[in-house]
């Protein structure tokens, strides 16, 4: 099983791409792993709420084929604590899954024929986080997924 974070527009503050590399590569140890930054889209203000998530969904709709498991990182989703997750992601490799992609989308959601195409979707937590730190947030919880599904101590109970 290989995995792939999706998000539109580049990581820009250093000390997230920092925490965003120092967990990568970690994370090659385990699975493919890999992050795929779409271009920002431009002259949004010309765009209605509506329109900029359609021309996203477009961009990610480009970037995914008909065989990906579509994950979406969406505040209505599942919600996990780490062992969970972790169990999740294990359940994926044992069911064949090919290839995981989780998707952070733009500042106003996903557009709905993106949650139509989805499989699932799940939350990090209930609150709300900058879509930057998020990125951090997720290769963090890959991580900690895989040390948990090896026994490794990066994790404590």
């Amino acid at each position: 099983m290989k995995i792939t974070l999706l998000t539109i527009g580049k990581t820009e503050d250093k000390y997230l791409v920092e925490g965003m590399e120092k967990y990568l590569k970690r994370i090659k140890h385990y699975v493919p792993f890999k992050v795929l930054e779409l271009p920002e889209l431009k002259n949004t203000k010309s765009l209605s709420q509506d329109q900029q998530k359609a021309k996203e969904a477009e961009l990610i709709f480009k970037n995914i084929s008909s065989t990906d498991h579509l994950l979406l990182l969406d505040e209505k989703g599942m919600e996990f604590s780490s062992t969970s997750f972790s169990e999740f992601l294990n359940k994926k490799m044992i069911s064949s899954v090919q290839h995981l992609v989780f998707v952070i989308g733009g500042p106003y959601g996903f557009d709905e024929a993106l949650y139509n195409r989805a499989n699932e979707k799940i939350s990090l937590s209930k609150m709300t986080f900058s879509h930057q730190m998020v990125r951090l947030f997720f290769i963090e919880q890959i991580y900690r997924a895989y040390t948990i599904l090896k026994g490794e101590p990066y994790h404590h109970e």
